[in-house]
């Protein structure tokens, strides 16, 4: 399941568990490449947030997003991997398993 993330339902939704969670934006090319990927991990239950930079700008400046796509890696509400630009399903299955113990 992909979650639509927003400035009033970000942190509870992050609180608990390894999230993944894509900041993106409706006009990158490289968002829109990136998206049937992400069904695609969504479909084999993996939590997955995605955060419209355009519409949610704090969240942006918070977490000090420049490039679009940027993933977010959240344990228990904190972030233990930060990766930018496009990614194969590959790398981000890589990425989540490095950090599932």
């Amino acid at each position: 399941m992909i979650k639509e993330l927003n400035e009033n339902n970000f942190y509870e939704n992050i609180k608990n568990g390894l999230k993944l969670v894509e900041f993106y934006a409706a006009w990158c090319g490289y968002c829109q490449k990136q998206r049937p990927i992400l069904n695609e991990l969504s479909e084999n239950n993996i939590w997955i947030g995605t955060v419209d930079a355009d519409k949610n700008p704090e969240l942006v400046k918070q977490y000090a997003i420049s490039g679009f796509p940027t993933f977010l890696l959240f344990k228990e509400g904190k972030i233990i991997a930060k990766l930018t630009g496009y990614h194969e399903k590959s790398e981000l299955l890589s990425r989540l398993m490095e950090n599932l113990h």
